[in-house]
């Protein structure tokens, strides 16, 4: 570990034990899973992960996090959140991500108090300032606290930091919620939630690691990496694509030929 990065994991935990106790967002992303196993690290047992349960959020990565935090041994709650019932969320506008957080970080807080926490922390970096992060305006207005943004951790730090440590989340690909997939101004639904869930878990079984399906009305706009676009077009894995995506519920299936890039629905803004 060189000195810079050192200084910054020091830092980290200097943070942390400030805290004394910590409630954290935890998705199971790469991270909210090395935030939870250094604030475990900093506070042992003065530490409650909590992870949302809704249809914006794929059951593996759930069972993903639940694996992991058992494994720590951390106290984790499931918590049931509540978004798709209101109708200024659904209606998808560009304050979707910030409403999201607002109503979640409202139930986390609440949960803290109940449990005699004074902190509750979320996984944001300091590469999240750069991007259109409006979930980011939703912590500040509600004292989240963003331990790795004050530490100076970029991505890559976070990425290198939990390799040695031997999170296996190091190289996991970048994900996020399943109303991304829905372009601004299109209503959010269950059933449009649920068929990109099947037609991602489709193209991940075929061992694609980074994929995102963009829904444009009943067409599916495939998104993977560029190395895997001629794999995926190869004409037998093609023909199980359309089938499947097909027997789904989507008309037509397109392979975006970009690839994937992370934040590509933000361009229309």
């Amino acid at each position: 570990m060189n000195n810079g990065l050192k200084t910054k994991r020091e830092h980290l935990i200097s943070i942390l034990k400030s805290y004394g106790s910590l409630l954290v967002a935890y998705s199971g992303g790469v991270d909210s899973t090395f935030l939870l196993a250094t604030a475990h690290e900093a506070l042992k047992k003065n530490l409650v992960a909590i992870t949302a349960k809704s249809p914006l959020h794929p059951v593996r990565e759930n069972q993903e996090a639940k694996a992991f935090a058992q494994q720590l041994g951390v106290q984790h709650i499931f918590v049931k959140s509540m978004e798709m019932s209101r109708s200024d969320f659904t209606a998808n506008t560009k304050k979707r991500c910030y409403l999201c957080k607002k109503y979640l970080f409202k139930d986390l807080l609440k949960i803290a108090r109940e449990k005699n926490i004074e902190y509750v922390a979320h996984g944001a970096n300091v590469d999240d300032l750069e991007d259109f992060r409006p979930g980011f305006d939703a912590a500040r207005e509600m004292n989240i606290m963003a331990p790795m943004v004050d530490a100076g951790l970029t991505k890559n730090d976070i990425r290198t930091l939990s390799k040695q440590m031997n999170l296996n989340t190091w190289n996991k690909p970048p994900m996020s919620c399943l109303a991304t997939r829905i372009p601004y101004g299109t209503q959010i639904t269950t059933e449009k939630l649920k068929m990109i869930e099947q037609a991602e878990q489709v193209i991940f079984g075929l061992g694609v690691t980074s994929c995102r399906v963009r829904v444009h009305d009943k067409s599916a706009r495939i998104e993977v990496d560029p190395g895997d676009i001629e794999r995926i077009l190869h004409q037998r894995i093609r023909s199980t694509i359309v089938g499947k995506l097909r027997k789904i519920g989507f008309s037509h299936v397109a392979v975006d030929l970009e690839g994937y890039k992370q934040g590509r629905m933000n361009r229309d803004l």
